[in-house]
């Protein structure tokens, strides 16, 4: 059985890690090189860096930062925000990051993700889906611009999509969940991972070792992101490990 993955997030904002609420109400976290270091020394399986501000005049900054944190650490890394070009991908790629995630670009450009999978190869390509229920439609939908935009697109419709055109891995994001540490949203993450053969990494909403055990076996999320339970060390990942492999989960 392909063991399950623990993914500290670093949301990255004018070079600092920040955590909110829903997306809002940010606070300061930490330095994203020191604390991807303290990670990838407490076992974690990868990491997920995300410039949540993505501005142009940011991306060369960003990019040091990428390199930075890259250099630190020994573990898979995923980059993402304001990466809309082929260029962009290179971009962060050659600065040490082992995959890119896309999400407003994609969903504006859906080509972009085959073109990622053909030059670089899907493993290296993340679809990112920031998904909200939405009343009036009935089901999730897809949000773009940092949870900020609906878009047309229902989250189970585009996840199959995104597949389709060559993305190796969803990173999921229940924006209703997000930062509010009362567990994953389960309905949606297995709505999700019934549609894709793809892995599914599930985020938004960790606040116990439970609640990962929970997204990891109860739904078979292939991984479980995580950011302010760590940041602000309400437990760690060799703890959850540790919970997790007592309740019967295979993690490394």
């Amino acid at each position: 059985m392909t063991a399950k993955r623990i993914i500290p997030c670093l949301d990255v904002k004018d070079g600092r890690v920040v955590k909110g609420v829903q997306f809002v109400g940010l606070r300061d976290a930490g330095d994203p090189a020191e604390l991807a270091k303290y990670y990838d020394e407490q076992g974690a399986d990868e990491l997920v860096l995300l410039d949540i501000s993505a501005s142009t005049e940011g991306r060369e900054t960003m990019v040091d930062v990428v390199k930075k944190t890259a250099a630190v650490i020994n573990i898979p890394l995923a980059v993402g925000g304001g990466i809309r070009t082929i260029d962009d991908m290179k971009r962060i790629l050659e600065a040490g990051a082992s995959k890119v995630s896309m999400n407003t670009s994609a969903l504006a450009n859906p080509e972009i993700i085959k073109e990622g999978a053909k030059n670089f190869s899907s493993e290296k390509i993340v679809v990112a889906i920031d998904a909200s229920y939405s009343e009036e439609d009935g089901t999730w939908m897809v949000y773009t611009h940092g949870g900020n935009k609906k878009s047309e697109w229902k989250a189970v419709d585009w996840a199959k999509k995104a597949e389709e055109l060559g993305a190796g891995e969803i990173l999921l994001t229940s924006i209703n969940k997000d930062g509010d540490k009362s567990g994953y949203d389960l309905e949606l993450t297995k709505a999700i991972k019934d549609a894709v053969s793809i892995p599914v990494i599930a985020s938004g909403g960790a606040g116990t070792k439970e609640h990962i055990r929970e997204v990891l076996q109860d739904v078979n999320a292939d991984a479980a992101l995580a950011a302010s339970i760590f940041h602000y060390k309400e437990t760690s990942i060799a703890e959850v490990k540790a919970y997790l492999r007592e309740k019967g989960v295979t993690v490394q």
